[in-house]
């Protein structure tokens, strides 16, 4: 998780096609970014993350959209490096937990928060972002656990433009977004796009750093 929390950033992807991963992670970190989320939305996860573990190994590679201690066993054994999922499961996060695998579960509401760490969560993802109020739900979320060492990964509705006011938040480890590599772009094979998107978005990760 150090790269993650690192660079900030996290491109969500859904491929349809496991010859798209290679290419998509090499179009990525030709825009300075290095980590990606293979979302389990599709067949071709796990034969993508395998692929991009051995063929552009210096990307780092966690399993999205993880529902079910089988997906994350699978994911486990395609090499991803962490496990992010819509919501908090305890058979999968005790699957994680086996694997030793980093398990960032979704949340939406206080409830959820508190659950999670009671189950020692400390890396969540706020999702959907911006469906369930973005920046301003983020606050607002926040203040009652601002004492503690919660930390958050949005996803889900962020562009380009409202990134920078997810990443002035202190309690933001790091932001997840499919607008660099949208499903599309790279069903089309618009690598040169998807890295201008990349390069983009890792420009305004750097002025949020300073």
């Amino acid at each position: 998780m150090e790269n993650v929390l690192k660079q900030r950033l996290v491109c969500v992807a859904v491929m349809d096609d496991p010859e798209d991963a290679v290419p998509l992670a090499q179009a990525l970190m030709a825009g300075g970014l290095n980590t990606i989320e293979v979302t389990f939305r599709t067949e071709a996860a796990a034969e993508a993350i395998r692929r991009i573990r051995r063929d552009a190994p210096t990307m780092t590679v966690g399993a999205g959209t993880v529902l079910t201690p089988y997906q994350a066993a699978q994911a486990a054994q395609a090499g991803a490096q962490f496990l992010v999922a819509p919501g908090l499961d305890e058979p999968v996060l005790a699957t994680a937990l086996a694997r030793n695998l980093p398990y960032i579960p979704g949340v939406m509401t206080p409830t959820d928060i508190v659950r999670a760490l009671n189950l020692k969560c400390r890396l969540l993802k706020f999702f959907p972002a911006e469906a369930s109020g973005g920046v301003a739900m983020l606050k607002a979320l926040i203040a009652p656990f601002a004492h503690t060492d919660v930390h958050f990964v949005p996803t889900g509705g962020i562009t380009a433009a409202t990134l920078p006011a997810y990443l002035a938040l202190a309690q933001v480890a790091a932001v997840g977004g499919s607008w660099m590599a949208e499903r599309g772009l790279v069903t089309q094979h618009a690598w040169a796009k998807i890295t201008a998107l990349a390069a983009e978005a890792v420009r305004e990760m750097l002025k949020a750093k300073g």
